[in-house]
């Protein structure tokens, strides 16, 4: 009965809380997560008298206890907002140690590598065991691209390709023992 009764009635602006009654955490986060991203608009939020602290104010403070005005008393609380003072001061940029950039020197001893030796001639053996290598899986990745069915012939040719070109290139390597070369960049000969 009580919930028909309210129907016909306008809702009722909630009061501010007044000094003394305990807040409803609850709603006063809901309020702080709902207004997060807002921008308060300029001149309506003005730093609090009570922050501003000066030299004389703190030796007041530390001397005496702290004691806010009566509540009780409606002269004593001010409901227009404390005129804004807040300064901003914006610092120059200083060099610091960490800005130091040694002066560029034209010779400074890098190492400047020799031009590498041209790439030897490959021949027809080396040819074809380079083809092999890389020919071997790419016949069998194109057998799988275009979905054909991969039969043993393609199987051994692509496995088989691969094995034996890998097989001839390592067994043409140089093993080192050519003493022919006088490459400078070997490092100390004792």
């Amino acid at each position: 009965m009580a919930d028909r009764e309210d129907e016909g009635t306008a809702p009722q602006e909630e009061e501010p809380p007044r000094p003394g009654t305990p807040l409803d955490e609850e709603a006063a986060w809901a309020a702080l997560v709902a207004g997060w991203d807002e921008e308060p608009e300029p001149g309506t939020v003005a730093w609090p008298e009570a922050e501003n602290v000066t030299p004389a104010k703190a030796a007041a403070a530390d001397a005496q206890p702290e004691q806010g005005p009566d509540p009780t008393d409606p002269a004593a609380v001010s409901t227009a907002p404390p005129p804004s003072d807040r300064t901003i001061v914006i610092h120059p940029v200083i060099r610091g140690p960490r800005d130091y950039e040694p002066a560029e020197d034209e010779d400074d001893g890098h190492f400047v590598p020799p031009e590498p030796p041209p790439l030897p001639e490959a021949d027809v053996t080396t040819k074809f065991a380079w083809i092999a290598v890389l020919g071997g899986p790419l016949l069998l990745l194109a057998f799988v691209l275009f979905q054909f069915e991969m039969t043993w012939w393609a199987v051994t040719v692509g496995v088989g390709g691969f094995l034996g070109g890998f097989a001839t290139l390592v067994a043409r390597m140089r093993t080192g023992d050519d003493e022919d070369d006088d490459d400078p960049g070997r490092g100390a000969v004792v």
